[in-house]
C-alpha cells in the first residue's frame, strides 16, 4: 500500500505504510492507546498521505535505511 495518514478527529497524527488493509486494521486496533492519547473519545480515520506527509514518511524511511534498517522493518512516523 501507499503511505497512509492516520487522522484523529480529522487532524493528521501519523503516516504509516501498511502491507495491506488487514495490517492497517491491526495497527489501528493495537495503536489505539497511542493514537488517542489525551482524547480517548476521538474518532480515528485514514486517507492516502498528501505530498508533504508522504515526503516526511520518505525522509524517515531514508534515515531508517541509512543506519542499516531494512524496508520491511519500517512502518511509519508520527506527525
Amino acid at each position: 500500500m501507499l503511505p497512509t495518514t492516520i487522522l484523529i478527529d480529522d487532524a493528521p497524527r501519523c503516516v504509516v505504510r501498511p502491507v495491506d488493509m488487514k495490517d492497517l486494521a491491526r495497527f489501528l486496533r493495537n495503536g489505539r492507546g497511542y493514537l488517542l492519547t489525551g482524547n480517548p473519545q476521538g474518532t480515528m480515520t485514514h486517507r492516502m498521505a498528501d505530498a508533504d506527509e508522504a515526503a516526511k514518511w520518505g525522509d524517515a524511511m531514508a534515515l531508517h535505511k541509512a543506519w542499516g534498517g531494512d524496508e520491511e522493518a519500517f512502518f511509519g512516523v508520527p506527525l
